[in-house]
């Protein structure tokens, strides 16, 4: 091993035995069963791995048992370990996972760990409200070794500034290290040690990005920030051009044909990769049968190929402003899969006959073939459910109609109605911004929202809601938490402060308060700053084998089913739902499946930090050229330093720094969270309309500084 590439062996290795002890705490291994179970069948690698198990039990990471063997220390599984998160400002938290609060560490305590880490720990003070504060013992496992940032360069070294503000260190680098990076560009590095020390982790530059600021630069750093592949390996490309896209006549007759039934798809009007569609015909007793037909991605993926086990590293397609990183080849996802009109295409059903008053008298499951007539972008259709005119409109009102009832239907259960909207840009080819979209709900959204949710939660439903004696399939649910009581009397101080108050209805959950205030938000034209700290007091959705339901669909059983071509999930819910249609034993145990639902929400998390990332990015260039321009706007956000503004007119997030006001000496009430003038007494809150000028925009590190030129109602 070269002393190059020593260190960075022992760190991979360390994590490697951590990792695999760790998940069998109750369990020991001898230095021969370890160093076979993490792949070290190599003598030199055996050797490696030997004097690590003794490193770690050195470090008390790793206990000696009889007999020679090891195993992971059960004080650090159960008390003493958790995820570390970091501020800013260098100070961090660590995330207890359960009922506990988490435990603040302050900057002098949180040793060599960065952000995402899994940290041992020791409690070093409580309070009698129950608040810990702890340091750093020991970082187990890093969540990541690489790390894009800026590098700046200097006579004797280099320092690498890295974009994600919760790392709070810069990284030393060797001029022997650089590459060919300059002076200002954005690179990724790899971290190669961080001993204690020493103030900052020592590094090597493995990649040069590009100049910062311009935007392919910029938008691959995000790519490797969140670990996103550029591209796929030549072997999955060239195994997706090998797939057969032949209808054969062996295979229809597997398939329930729906290809003479009118079959259409709406979607929006740069889309790509159609993977639902929905078909519509009237019967004899006057009810109306619709298909929800979706991408029978898993005719040609199958488990364990080479595309399938790259569709599993990847578990989504990640939206970015200017591109789409795919989860499957394009060959697939925008062509043999792709439900594109006049074209048969294979697809999984699942077909519900509906009364009037949109209830379900009969539904079936399974493989169909279809042929797409029409494509119909969301203002098409928007136009013939608001004008009943144009082609197919009769259909489109009629599902509209049954649209609408189903969502009253959820409504009333309990269901929470969030309002949102969605940036969109027009992106020029050489990757900059010329136009700008706001995008809002609307009937035509809403119709295929219901249809996919009422696809979603019945085959959530047809597998999970199993009677005593029936063979049980383990499931991978879509399921939402209630809301803590501490986030909810959080949210109640804020809406209180906001002039809102939220009032419980007997014998219903807290959904039903929510929803009146979002309504009279709406009202109120303060939607926009209401509603996401309503869904910052809710818990995270996510993917589990264990069903609790879907608290914000008010759903007893969900499942994602309705877009295999861009999520591993609903993949895997074709398979397990075709397995149980064949009436087959179960391929996957529960244990299984969460463990790999664990990877699939990861996945999901990474992907929208990204989008967020890239759409910030891409409203600070929006804005660039637009210093000393003057806008209208809402508070969104209230910090000691300053008052966050949303302009109306990017949906662009700025700040004003509060010594930069000059209309009055503003001071910040922390049991308010607003800012006062002392002279004048006006206030400052979540949602005062503002009058704002644009002063600065910092493409490197995202930000926007307006300036107060006015505020108040009258605005």
């Amino acid at each position: 091993m070269s002393k190059k590439n020593d260190k960075r062996q022992k760190q991979l290795a360390r994590q490697k035995i951590v990792k695999f002890l760790k998940g069998k705490p109750n369990s020991s291994y001898s230095e021969k069963q370890i160093a076979k179970k993490i792949g070290f069948t190599q003598p030199i690698k055996k050797k490696l791995a030997s004097k690590i198990i003794r490193d770690l039990v050195h470090d008390k990471v790793v206990l000696e048992k009889p007999g020679e063997t090891y195993q992971f220390n059960p004080q650090i599984i159960s008390k003493y370990q958790g995820e570390i998160t970091f501020t800013q400002s260098g100070t961090a938290f660590i995330l207890t996972g359960d009922d506990r609060k988490d435990i603040f560490i302050a900057q002098r305590n949180t040793k060599n760990a960065l952000e995402g880490d899994i940290v041992s720990y020791e409690i070093t003070k409580k309070s009698k409200s129950g608040k810990s504060e702890g340091k750093v013992v020991e970082v187990i496992e890093r969540k990541s070794t690489q790390f894009v940032g800026t590098i700046e360069v200097s006579s004797k070294f280099a320092f690498v500034i890295p974009s994600n503000k919760k790392i709070h260190v810069d990284f030393f680098i060797d001029l022997k290290k650089i590459g060919d990076a300059k002076n200002g560009q954005k690179v990724l590095i790899e971290m190669t040690d961080w001993p204690l020390s020493a103030d900052s982790p020592y590094g090597k530059v493995i990649k040069v990005l590009g100049n910062a600021g311009e935007t392919s630069t910029e938008i691959h750093a995000i790519l490797e920030e969140f670990g996103l592949p550029y591209e796929f390996p030549q072997e999955v490309l060239d195994a997706s051009n090998d797939i057969s896209t032949e209808i054969t006549e062996e295979e229809l007759k597997k398939r329930r044909d729906f290809r003479s039934v009118p079959t259409f798809t709406i979607d929006p009007d740069d889309a790509k990769d159609f993977d639902d569609a929905l078909s519509f015909q009237r019967l004899e007793n006057g009810n109306i049968e619709v298909g929800v037909h979706i991408a029978d991605v898993s005719h040609y993926v199958t488990p364990d190929s080479i595309i399938d086990k790259e569709a599993v590293e990847r578990s989504t397609s990640v939206y970015l402003v200017d591109r789409v990183v795919p989860m499957l080849p394009e060959i697939l996802s925008n062509q043999v899969c792709s439900l594109r009109p006049d074209e048969e295409k294979y697809c999984f059903s699942a077909v519900f006959e509906l009364d009037h008053k949109a209830k379900v008298h009969n539904q079936w499951f399974g493989r169909t073939v279809i042929k797409s007539i029409r494509r119909f972008t969301y203002e098409e259709a928007q136009e013939r459910i608001e004008t009943k005119e144009g082609d197919y409109q009769e259909e489109i009102n009629t599902l509209d109609s049954l649209a609408k009832v189903l969502r009253k239907n959820r409504l009333n259960k309990g269901a929470l109605d969030v309002f949102s909207t969605e940036v969109k840009f027009k992106v020029s080819e050489d990757g900059k911004p010329d136009g700008i979209m706001i995008k809002t709900s609307k009937d035509a959204h809403k119709l295929i929202e219901e249809f996919m949710l009422l696809a979603n939660r019945s085959v959530a439903t047809l597998l999970g809601k199993r009677k005593e004696g029936e063979v049980q399939y383990p499931n991978i649910y879509r399921v939402h938490d209630e809301p803590s009581e501490q986030k909810i009397a959080d949210l109640r101080l804020f809406l209180d402060e906001a002039g809102y108050k939220l009032q419980p209805v007997k014998g219903k959950p807290i959904s039903y308060a929510l929803n009146q205030v979002l309504k009279e938000a709406e009202e109120k034209d303060e939607v926009e700053f209401i509603a996401p700290m309503v869904i910052r007091s809710m818990a995270k959705a996510e993917y589990s084998s264990d069903n609790i339901g879907h608290y914000g669909l008010a759903f007893d059983y969900y499942s994602h089913f309705t877009s295999p071509i861009r999520r591993y999930p609903d993949l895997e819910t074709h398979r397990i739902l075709q397995n149980y249609l064949d009436k087959a034993k179960p391929k996957r145990t529960e244990e299984e499946l969460e463990k790999a639902c664990k990877h699939y929400s990861n996945r999901e998390k990474l992907a929208t930090e990204a989008e967020r990332a890239s759409i910030k990015f891409m409203q600070v260039l929006y804005m660039s050229d637009k210093i000393g321009q003057t806008f209208k706007g809402k508070i969104t956000g209230i910090a000691k330093y300053g008052i966050f503004v949303e302009d109306s007119y990017s949906k662009s997030e700025g700040l004003i720094r509060i010594r930069s006001i000059k209309q009055d000496h503003f001071f910040y009430e922390d049991d308010t969270n607003q800012f006062v003038g002392k002279n004048t007494g006006e206030v400052l809150r979540m949602g005062t309309p503002v009058e704002i000028k644009l002063i600065k925009t910092d493409l490197v590190n995202k930000n926007i500084d307006f300036e107060l030129l006015n505020f108040g109602e009258d605005l």
